[in-house]
């Protein structure tokens, strides 16, 4: 079988093979086998159609159709052996099938082209030194103290308030029902009302001046609170607009701490002095800080890194990587609760691949242009440190998981793991404050920031007075 190569874009490779006779004639005559062992035709037992009938009912293009798929099939398989090819996926005809169709004479030779996707070529320029920049995470001192004020709050004693009115950090039971002005009309807001609401009294909660209303009335006072709801208040209907809230005020408690002391220390942790439990909060809060300046410098550094790799991405990889991503999001999902099937609908798949195609790139150029460095620099991951993650990693992997695959995953994880560590020694990287690079206003919004925050604040009130 003759095989000629010819490299084409997209990191694939062009094959034109030709069949010789034999090979033609018998694939002809494989197909003529298998139709007679399984076509039906009445008058005639399984397996037993004389082959002039079986031509006469099945028909000539038939048969030859079929015996051109099996050829190409079966010589694609045999050429990429042949020719020691690593292919990706799967073939791509570029011969006319038609083509093929009027040509093919069983017992004469045949040629056709196809094209396969291979592992790319890729080229990595100037990755020694990368310049970046990195936002520096900070583990300021007050994190400590506000760790143990928010434990001693956990273990205070609520002690009841009679004679003076609320204050701020109070614990007050309220009634509350609020209405604003729609069309003229006062309209109830929707979520606005409760009973025996129980609310700690911090100006960082609710609606600004709700909180404030409420300080300084005394047991039994009803009060008429104004506020105003923020211009981008999730709800648009109440965006912007003022609303009024009659508030009763029905009990009032205060929180007794307990003293900040080796006895609170040893009733909150495992530790025996406060000294001790204040150096263990300060370790673990300077730790996250490192990690998570170590996890940006990362991050800057593949991002840089995408500039310097040059790749023609095969289509099969981009697809692959975008299956994965899909993947991944789908597992996160379902692990939230959340129906997976209502997100990946045959309408919205297509919307989600292309959507995820540029970060999928992004990935992948990182991902091949690690695995060439290290290459390069002569990188490689030792059976101990195959050994050791599997270790630390051992509970999170599914019983049924073959051992091979994830031998072969966490050496290729680890090896790029090993490629960064080696660029970032050598990178030329400037720490800058934290929230330097990043912008607050268009970072998403997290369940728990919104429960807190101004834009939960009717449905938190809601949420909190149906537990108490």
């Amino acid at each position: 079988m003759k095989v000629t190569q010819e490299k084409l874009p997209a990191s694939k490779i062009g094959l034109e093979i030709e069949v010789s006779p034999e090979m033609s004639k018998n694939a002809y005559e494989q197909v003529i086998r298998e139709f007679s062992r399984s076509a039906r035709i009445p008058g005639f037992r399984k397996g037993k159609v004389p082959r002039q009938v079986l031509v006469q009912r099945l028909g000539v293009g038939r048969i030859k159709a079929a015996a051109i798929e099996d050829l190409i099939q079966s010589s694609l398989e045999k050429a990429i052996e042949q020719e020691k090819i690593e292919v990706l996926g799967n073939f791509q005809l570029l011969s006319s099938f038609e083509d093929l169709l009027g040509q093919f004479q069983p017992g004469q030779a045949l040629t056709f082209s196809a094209s396969v996707d291979v592992p790319p070529q890729v080229e990595v320029k100037d990755y020694v030194g990368l310049s970046l920049q990195a936002e520096e995470v900070k583990s300021p001192p007050e994190q400590v103290e506000n760790f143990l004020e928010e434990r001693r709050k956990e273990q205070s004693t609520l002690i009841p308030v009679e004679e003076r009115p609320s204050q701020l950090g109070d614990i007050a039971v309220v009634d509350y029902r609020g209405e604003f002005v729609s069309e003229g009309e006062s309209v109830p807001i929707p979520g606005g009302e409760a009973e025996d609401f129980q609310v700690e009294l911090s100006e960082e909660r609710f609606i600004p001046g709700f909180i404030q209303g409420i300080v300084g009335m005394n047991i039994g006072e009803t009060r008429e609170i104004t506020v105003n709801f923020p211009e981008d208040y999730a709800s648009e209907e109440l965006a912007g607009k003022e609303a009024k809230f009659q508030v009763t005020l029905k009990d009032l408690k205060e929180r007794e701490l307990p003293e900040l002391d080796d006895d609170f220390a040893q009733a909150v942790s495992e530790f025996q002095t406060l000294a001790e439990l204040r150096e263990s909060i300060a370790s673990r809060y300077a730790k996250q800080a490192e990690d998570k300046t170590k996890s940006n410098k990362e991050a800057a550094l593949l991002a840089e890194l995408v500039n310097h790799v040059e790749v023609d991405l095969p289509e099969t990889s981009i697809d692959r990587e975008i299956d994965r991503m899909l993947q991944q999001t789908a597992i996160q999902l379902s692990n939230y609760g959340l129906d997976v099937k209502q997100l990946y609908t045959e309408e919205n798949l297509p919307r989600l691949r292309e959507q995820s195609r540029p970060e999928a790139i992004e990935k992948l150029k990182q991902s091949l242009g690690l695995k060439e460095i290290a290459k390069r620099e002569s990188i490689e991951v030792s059976a101990e440190d195959i050994n050791a993650r599997l270790e630390e990693i051992k509970e999170q992997i599914p019983q049924n998981a073959d051992p091979e695959r994830v031998r072969d995953f966490l050496s290729e994880e680890l090896l790029k793991e090993k490629a960064t560590d080696w660029l970032l020694e050598r990178a030329q990287i400037e720490l800058v404050p934290e929230g330097t690079l990043s912008t607050p206003e268009g970072e998403e919004e997290t369940p728990e920031t919104s429960a807190t925050g101004e834009e939960g604040a009717v449905e938190t009130e809601s949420e909190t007075a149906s537990e108490s």
